[in-house]
């Protein structure tokens, strides 16, 4: 008989699998949102619907020679977290009060977004230094939870 995963490793897990449906060429996240054990939204970060993809047409970024947690807004792409908002909002889903499962913490842009949508936790398993984002967290009373671990 297998050892049964908590809860927490068992969302980290789905988290690092929708990761793997991202199209970036530097940085694959993936993000779901839960209530009350139950997956509501999946997020990973990839270009608008229906816009080239950036492994298929070059990142920006590169391009521009933009060092990664700089500039967020020159980039084709959307957040992991972004794109759990968008989804839950295209059905008609309320976050406040989920928890927040993201391969790597919130840059300061999620942040506020996720504040904003009154999310009660956010579990991350790879670090993101953004002092500010932490600091934000704090001042609105999100908890935020990095958990060590392999989640492959």
């Amino acid at each position: 008989m297998h050892e049964r995963l908590p809860w927490p490793d068992y969302f980290m897990r789905i988290a690092h699998l929708v990761a793997q449906r991202s199209t970036c060429t530097r940085r694959a996240v993936g993000a779901i949102a839960v209530k009350d054990k139950r997956v509501l939204a999946t997020g990973y970060n990839g270009v608008p619907t229906n816009i080239a993809h950036c492994e298929d047409v070059g990142c920006i970024r590169d391009k521009m020679g933009i060092p990664s947690g700089e500039r967020h807004e020159l980039c084709r792409g959307l957040h992991a977290e972004q794109n759990v908002i968008i989804q839950a909002a295209t059905h008609s889903l309320d976050l406040k009060g989920c928890d927040i499962y993201c391969t790597t913490k919130p840059c300061i842009l999620c942040t506020k977004m996720l504040i904003n949508c009154e999310v009660q936790n956010i579990y991350f398993s790879e670090n993101y230094p953004d002092e500010l984002s932490e600091a934000m967290l704090d001042e609105a009373g999100v908890n935020y939870v990095y958990m060590q671990g392999d989640y492959s």
